[in-house]
């Protein structure tokens, strides 16, 4: 079995909603990490690129007709360069570079791009599932036959309110790592730490051409008192703990990864940044949805005989700070080690093209602290979670 290895990482700057990416389409959006990671790594893509596999949550529309092969199209890599979009909801960016990881290990190909696409101002987040008239919770978004064997259909929210349930946790526990992660991400935005991987991105805004080379959605000045203020969002006052501000950010974005074989790598004269030692995917109860992390990470450290303190870094998604706790506290993995320059609470959460975000930006902070692995995970709708074991090389 041949290694499959992490060559380059980039993602756009994360657009608020209805921010400055509101009028480039999603298409465009989606092309960019392309045409950056081909200049910086001196490829062809007609010529050296085998496969594009896309992440994409909300695939219709403007995003609809397969964006995983017009993505490439869009960038000038050409007709000969194939792409495939996949769907496994919050995890369909981190899946894509799972799925490439595996061909490339298997042998069937040497050099794949992988990555996703969410442009949640232009394709809203699931209208593929629900109408005007039907929330996404709705019984009306999925058959009948559904309910002959599960006795209720939870929405995220809900799931995220449960969690804290069950744990304990409180607001004011929620608020504090909502806090933390903004804090973190303008310390790590205002020290250089994601310089490497934004690519700035030129567009127009009310006729205007603009660059956007930050993302748009972090508030790094925020304060429990201020978060203390927002109404609570899937249950009534008094009866709930999750909010806007403890919960990830509708935003625009993309990103693309370069993943090799070893062969390629010195073929190209890549230098990779790390190897994809093994990938994982559970699925959990669909009532709370959002504990798929907690498995997910205890069986991919099980099967790779890795204790969870041999981590040097971790990405877990916050979806909500709720999934967080529940993963710190079920795993005994240190918060210190856990989104240290931030995470989806500050910089927001592309649906389909945050599990490639995350995984570059795993990439990088193993770099940047000299570790040897890092672990990311994401919690994904309807009871699933994903997993990826990288190591430094």
């Amino acid at each position: 079995m041949q290694e499959a290895y992490l060559v380059d990482a980039v993602r756009t700057p994360l657009g608020k909603h209805n921010g400055s990416f509101r009028e480039l389409h999603p298409q465009d959006l989606a092309a960019k990490p392309l045409e950056a990671l081909a200049e910086r790594n001196r490829f062809t893509g007609s010529e050296d690129i085998e496969d594009v596999i896309y992440g994409c949550v909300t695939p219709i529309d403007e995003q609809g007709m397969n964006i995983g092969r017009l993505a490439p199209m869009v960038a000038g890599w050409g007709e000969e360069v194939p792409g495939v979009q996949l769907n496994r909801m919050c995890g369909s960016g981190q899946q894509a570079v799972n799925f490439a990881a595996g061909q490339i290990r298997g042998g069937m190909h040497d050099v794949l791009v992988a990555g996703g696409v969410e442009h949640m101002t232009r394709v809203p987040m699931a209208s593929d599932g629900a109408s005007e008239q039907n929330s996404y919770a709705d019984d009306a978004i999925v058959t009948d036959s559904y309910f002959e064997y599960f006795d209720e259909l939870t929405s995220q929210g809900e799931g995220a309110e449960r969690i804290a349930d069950k744990w304990g946790f409180t607001r004011d526990d929620l608020d504090a790592i909502a806090v933390d992660s903004q804090r973190r991400w303008g310390e790590a935005a205002e020290t250089g730490k994601y310089d490497d991987q934004i690519i700035p991105v030129e567009t127009e805004v009310d006729g205007e051409v603009v660059t956007v080379d930050q993302d748009e959605h972090p508030r790094p000045g925020t304060e429990k008192e201020t978060l203390r203020e927002l109404p609570l969002v899937f249950r009534q006052e008094g009866d709930g703990v999750i909010h806007a501000g403890n919960s990830s950010g509708i935003v625009d974005g993309s990103a693309a990864v370069l993943t090799a074989s070893e062969t390629a790598c010195e073929d190209h004269g890549w230098d990779p940044m790390a190897k994809i030692v093994d990938t994982h995917v559970v699925g959990v109860d669909p009532k709370t949805m959002l504990t798929g992390p907690i498995p997910a990470t205890n069986e991919l450290l099980a099967q790779n005989d890795l204790a969870i303190d041999e981590i040097d870094r971790f990405e877990v998604n916050e979806a909500f700070a709720s999934v967080i706790l529940a993963w710190l506290e079920e795993t005994g993995a240190e918060w210190e080690k856990t989104n240290v320059w931030g995470g989806a609470i500050a910089h927001g959460h592309p649906l389909g093209a945050t599990g490639s975000i995350l995984l570059g930006k795993l990439a990088h902070q193993l770099e940047e602290c000299n570790g040897r692995y890092g672990l990311c995970t994401m919690c994904i709708g309807f009871g699933q979670g994903v997993a990826t074991l990288i190591e430094r090389v």
